[in-house]
């Protein structure tokens, strides 16, 4: 390949990895973490806030009162399932019409339980929703709400990706061979840092490409599933996914009492695809002209179209199966090619091995964008010749600089702080997803003004720092739940597995604090990284 071509295919991977690297590192690093929701849920949740599983067939007295009594709850409603028992607890939400269906925040949550007299308890809740926050920072590079244009700026950040992706393999093309496995650990920190970015980029090459193309897909996926039914479907999919409208005023009301049990419910999903194991129940216009519930789960040898899984749409009074389509292990060639994009992304099929392996590679990635952006600041830097004075380096370099600490140990800290918040704001505050939410931008916020305020030099050790003392806090509140179970915080055998890995995760952000610092200290003093140079910046910045 010409040189001219190596060249041009470098600036595109610069450019597009720098214009796309900060957004980026946020979604690894929050995506990396809802590989495993339901552990953190665990973790997170109180006992207090905790229901026993029953039979699953002892739920249907709560099922059928409730329904024949609440109309929302019989529009739309979930039974959580547990192997072959139930959560004897109803859920629904009663949503702002005027809010998009992503819009969580504009939506209010009740629950129904049955009391001692089997009557229908109905509470609003307020829940924390701490997973589902984690996972709208992955979904939206770190925007706020997960509503559809946030979506189709992550698009176009994905568009960005796969250009890098693809014109960075290009660049490395001419030495793949002679730098594959190449690492050469010296004194020359900025060849170490690009062998080490190279290997870690070629290496999980195809799990990025998946992300980037997977990403695209799921931006767009309502413009796409929407062509898709129209040409290969002939409008099936639309009807299936929409929101049942109210019935009319003088519908006659179905009984859900007549409804089929839930076990019943269940062993109809599994005969229709052998190895799904169903996670819940959705109920849909139970009491109107067409009823239906989705039977939600996952099979462990099939691909599943959501993070849930797939769903069998049954009738819940005939039993009859209305739809397959997104059923996981049971759906056709075209269902399936656009469900395999969203399963490769979410990791939603094989079983604990493949959740481990995302993990790694999501921190891995979000690695890649941190190294990225710092190879590009060394690459621009200025250095001192030899009996010349300090030369005064580029404003681009180091504002890069700052907001790539700031952003980057931002998100770690903040995620970190309000995880660990998890365990201490139940029964202290109302809204736990407004507190949660804050604490986190909060702490991003100030990493972000702290770096630019003191420089990337200055500000990176203790911002690091920072992040060991938040990603610590975790661990810290269950020791201290179990050590001292009247202090707020608890521990009652929850996954013991978000501890440790958060005890290794604050250990290695020590080791880079400390390696920062010895940087900044004895690194070059023409570095954008060094104190000296941090000092010149800032008496410049003065002066200007």
């Amino acid at each position: 390949m010409r040189a001219d071509h190596v060249r041009t295919y470098k600036s595109v991977h610069t450019w597009t990895g720098i214009v796309s690297g900060l957004a980026l590192f946020i979604a690894f690093y929050a995506g990396a973490l809802t590989v495993f929701k339901e552990p953190l849920r665990r973790w997170s949740t109180p006992p207090a806030a905790r229901v026993q599983p029953v039979p699953m067939d002892e739920a249907q007295p709560l099922i059928a009162r409730t329904l024949a009594a609440t109309p929302a709850a019989a529009r739309e409603a979930v039974l959580r399932l547990e192997g072959d028992q139930a959560i004897p607890r109803l859920e629904w939400q009663v949503r702002d019409p005027d809010a998009g269906d992503h819009d969580e925040s504009a939506a209010r949550h009740y629950t129904a339980v049955l009391d001692a007299g089997g009557g229908v308890q109905v509470r609003e809740q307020r829940p924390a929703r701490l997973v589902e926050f984690i996972d709208v920072l992955h979904r939206v590079v770190g925007l706020p709400v997960d509503s559809d244009p946030n979506r189709w700026i992550m698009g176009v950040v994905s568009v960005l990706y796969f250009v890098a992706l693809v014109s960075g393999v290009v660049v490395l093309l001419p030495s793949l061979v002679k730098d594959f496995f190449a690492l050469r650990v010296g004194r020359n920190l900025k060849r170490m840092w690009l062998d080490a970015h190279n290997v870690v980029g070629i290496v999980s090459l195809p799990f990025h490409l998946v992300m980037a193309l997977s990403a695209v897909v799921f931006a767009y996926h309502d413009q796409i599933y929407a062509l898709q039914d129209r040409l290969v479907h002939q409008g099936r999919w639309a009807q299936t996914y929409a929101r049942p409208p109210a019935p009319p005023a003088d519908a006659p009301a179905r009984d859900p009492a007549d409804m089929l049990p839930p076990s019943r419910l269940a062993q109809i999903a599994r005969d229709a695809a052998p190895g799904f194991e169903p996670g819940g129940l959705q109920y849909t216009q139970a009491t109107g002209p067409r009823p239906m519930v989705r039977v939600w789960g996952k099979n462990p040898q099939a691909v599943s179209p959501r993070a849930l899984g797939g769903f069998a749409a049954i009738d819940p009074y005939t039993g009859k199966l209305l739809s397959a389509d997104y059923l996981s292990g049971a759906q056709t060639t075209p269902n399936l090619f656009i469900s395999s994009f969203f399963a490769l992304h979410m990791a939603s099929f094989g079983g604990t091995a493949v959740l481990w392996l995302y993990f790694l590679l999501g921190l891995a990635g979000a690695w890649l964008f941190y190294s990225g952006n710092l190879l590009w600041v060394e690459t621009r830097r200025k250095a001192q010749r030899k009996g010349s004075d300090m030369p005064v380096q580029r404003r681009d370099t180091a504002l890069m600089a700052a907001a790539t600490v700031g952003v980057c140990i931002g998100c770690v800290a903040g995620i970190s702080l309000t995880l660990a918040a998890a365990k201490w704001l139940p029964g202290r505050v109302q809204d736990m997803a407004a507190w949660h939410a804050g604490l986190y931008y909060a702490v991003f916020f100030g990493c972000v003004a702290w770096a630019f305020a003191r420089g990337a030099a200055r500000a990176a050790a203790p911002l690091l720092w920072l992040a060991v003392a938040c990603t610590l806090a975790i661990p810290a509140s269950s020791l201290l739940g179990w050590l001292a179970p009247g202090s707020g915080a608890w521990a009652d055998g929850a996954p013991w597995g978000v501890d440790a890995t958060a005890l290794a995760g604050a250990l290695a952000l020590a080791w880079m604090a400390r390696a920062t610092a010895r940087r900044v200290r004895c690194g070059p003093a023409d570095s954008i990284w060094s104190v000296p140079h941090g000092q010149a910046q800032a008496a410049r910045t003065a002066r200007a």
